[in-house]
């Protein structure tokens, strides 16, 4: 195998890393050297997971200003995704892409080979469904490198206890670990938040939030007709369409949503009542809901009313709103970016003549932001890590899709403390491995039955 490029390379106070990870959290409490580039050096990047998101990472990381980041490494399942990645970065960033095919790994063992080619200190992408998440961080963390890994974190109570604990061993090693909720990183966001602590619309006693769109990616699925494509790999590909491998869409989609809401609040939700339904399902075998309502309430008695729903030809919004004693905000007014933030003086957000504040024009992209931020901690060797606002942030959204799919009130902590683990040995998939859900047989997945199974999603 090539060797990537180490040029220039100084790293001060590198960690030798190696062992399992319970390994390294036995030494709690010595002396941990940082691990960070300094400003002189080469950031080198793996991307594990090259689909449409993990591509989009890639692209920031090499966007970044802030000295030079090279890409040398890559790794996913489906060989066509890899490629089309590759070839896409390698278009738009040549002299930054340096990914011979001996560098180019397939297979559910390709992360490790992806991260051995980097060094303590430089950046490796996590972008594969959310299931693999806390996989490919334990052995991340290693090997003593900074990490960026797109949201959500975590897809059930299970993996998100072992989410935290690993947060809290990437912290002892100084490791810098981005989350993709890319919304806190949002100028707009930022300033309106800031407001919102002073008091500028007064005591926040409700938030709007809605992701009502048309069909919007893999989340409504028929059955596999590829005899080359195995039941496991099929599920992968289709990942939002299975609760173990991302959640459903609820968890993909509206965790952005939720996370920007429970910001402008500074609190998480105590519990969550929810309500939603399959309509028009037709030759679907997916295990989604296409409509979600969810009422989440905070420790202060105020609520976050959330609205999802996937059907094409209804009416679609994608926003949020925070309604306060004195006036009311728009959060966000259609997707992510631009946000419009505005403040009103009273409680209609149509009337133009009630705006009291409004971020300019020109609105910073987050998801470069995140990128800015994430490299610049690395560089300058400031705290940074994001991993438990994140994993707690994908328990909040894991809470309300279980409180709709069980019909129960579910709260943060029986959520956090839910037995029911998806994927059971996740972490020893192979590609000729059962799939952890199987079809009936009228070739349907269990899908949620609200009512009849309470202490269970499926």
């Amino acid at each position: 195998m090539s060797s990537p490029s180490h040029a220039g390379v100084s790293r001060r106070d590198l960690l030798k890393t190696s062992g399992k990870i319970a390994v390294a959290s036995a030494f709690v409490g010595m002396a941990v050297p940082q691990v960070y580039a300094g400003e002189g050096n080469n950031i080198q990047l793996a991307a594990v997971g090259c689909g449409g998101r993990g591509t989009g990472a890639m692209e920031n990381a090499l966007s970044v200003k802030n000295g030079p980041i090279k890409l040398v490494a890559m790794a996913d399942v489906f060989d066509d995704h890899l490629n089309s990645s590759y070839h896409s970065i390698k278009r738009g960033f040549e002299k930054q892409v340096d990914v011979p095919e001996d560098r180019r790994f397939i297979g559910f063992d390709g992360y490790k080979k992806a991260m051995d080619c980097l060094k303590p200190g430089d950046v490796v992408i996590l972008a594969t469904p959310p299931a693999f998440r806390w996989v490919h961080f334990t052995y991340a963390i290693e090997k003593g490198l900074n990490v960026f890994m797109e949201k959500p974190v975590t897809v059930d109570g299970p993996g998100t206890r072992k989410m935290l604990k690993l947060g809290e061993d990437s912290e002892k090693k100084n490791l810098k670990v981005g989350v993709g909720l890319m919304c806190r990183h949002c100028d707009a966001r930022h300033e309106l938040h800031k407001r919102i602590k002073d008091g500028q619309i007064g005591d926040l006693l409700l938030l709007r939030a809605y992701r009502q769109k048309n069909v919007e990616a893999k989340e409504f699925s028929l059955p596999n007709k590829d005899p080359n494509l195995s039941e496991l790999l099929y599920q992968i590909k289709r990942f939002h369409s299975f609760l173990w491998a991302s959640g459903g869409c609820f968890s993909d989609f509206l965790i952005h949503n939720i996370d920007e809401c429970c910001w402008m609040k500074d609190a998480w939700p105590i519990q969550a009542k929810a309500s939603g339904g399959r309509h028009y399902r037709g030759s679907y075998i997916d295990q989604n809901f296409d409509h979600y309502s969810v009422e989440y309430t905070f420790p202060d008695g105020a609520k976050l009313y959330l609205e999802g729903r996937e059907i094409p030809g209804a009416d679609q919004e994608f926003a949020s709103y925070a309604h306060g004693s004195k006036g009311s905000a728009i959060v966000s007014k259609n997707s992510h970016t631009p946000a419009g933030c505005r403040i009103f003086k009273g409680q209609n957000l149509n009337k133009r003549d009630d705006i009291v504040w409004q971020f300019g024009p020109n609105e910073p992209n987050p998801y470069q932001l995140e990128w800015d931020h994430l490299i610049d901690a690395i560089r300058t060797d400031k705290k940074y890590n994001e991993v438990k606002r994140g994993a707690e942030a994908s328990l909040v959204t894991s809470m309300g899709r279980m409180a709709a799919h069980t019909g129960k009130a579910v709260t943060f902590d029986q959520m956090l403390n839910c037995a029911h683990e998806f994927a059971p040995d996740l972490d020893k998939f192979k590609m000729d491995s059962p799939a952890p859900v199987q079809a009936g047989p009228d070739g349907k997945y269990p899908v949620p039955e609200p009512g009849r199974k309470a202490k269970r999603e499926y």
